[in-house]
């Protein structure tokens, strides 16, 4: 038997077949690339997001260590200027103190450090004479923490520094800003209270305190 011949019809079916599958093929590839761009635009677009995140941490760093340097730089001006304060006013203000009571000062040692038997002691300022001895804390801003630190501090002064177990020891507490509160706190315990008031060192202790004694 033999196979029928294809028809105009069949071939034109076939082309247009054809075609329509030409069409479908070449709208995919246009998607695709369609696709493919809008992917690397967005690729492109989060790089330069992320190249714009970097330069932001990146100032953000500068400004951060900018920041740290000035912040050293204030501290390190504060503590030149608590230093100025112990040497050039609290330490004048506490032999003047010691005059006023009939006791004369051989010897003051400021940042004074040692160490016995595994305990240590530092102490801001060190006023002696043969047998008086006056321990003085200093503080930017005396706070009620300071004035417990310093009782401490004295209890075990004889302990760590034998040299002077025969000698009377005094406290005194001194701050560049010292509240009336934190004042009265500190002469209850028996310390000394020495605060500026203006380019002068005033002590806070009424002429008849009696100071406490280690």
């Amino acid at each position: 038997m033999s196979q029928a011949q294809p028809t105009f019809e069949d071939v034109w079916r076939l082309f247009q077949e054809g075609e329509r599958r030409l069409r479908e093929t070449e709208r995919l590839m246009k998607e695709s690339r369609q696709e493919t761009e809008r992917q690397f635009q967005e690729t492109a677009r989060q790089f330069q997001e992320t190249e714009r995140q970097f330069q932001e941490t990146e100032r953000q760093f500068q400004d951060t260590d900018q920041r740290l340097k000035q912040l050293s730089k204030n501290l390190g001006d504060l503590g030149n200027r608590l230093g100025e304060f112990v040497e050039h006013q609290v330490a004048p203000a506490v032999v003047r103190l010691f005059r006023e009571k009939g006791i004369e000062v051989h010897s003051f040692h400021p940042q004074m450090s040692t160490k016995r038997n595994g305990e240590a002691l530092e102490i801001d300022l060190l006023v002696v004479n043969d047998g008086d001895a006056v321990l003085v804390e200093c503080k930017r801003k005396l706070a009620y923490e300071h004035i417990d630190a310093h009782l401490a501090r004295l209890e075990k002064f004889k302990r760590i520094m034998p040299l002077y177990k025969g000698h009377r020891v005094m406290g005194a507490v001194a701050g560049m800003v010292v509240s009336d509160d934190v004042a009265a706190a500190a002469i209850d315990k028996g310390l000394y209270v020495l605060c500026q008031n203006g380019d002068q060192i005033e002590v806070r202790n009424l002429p008849t305190f009696s100071p406490a004694i280690w």
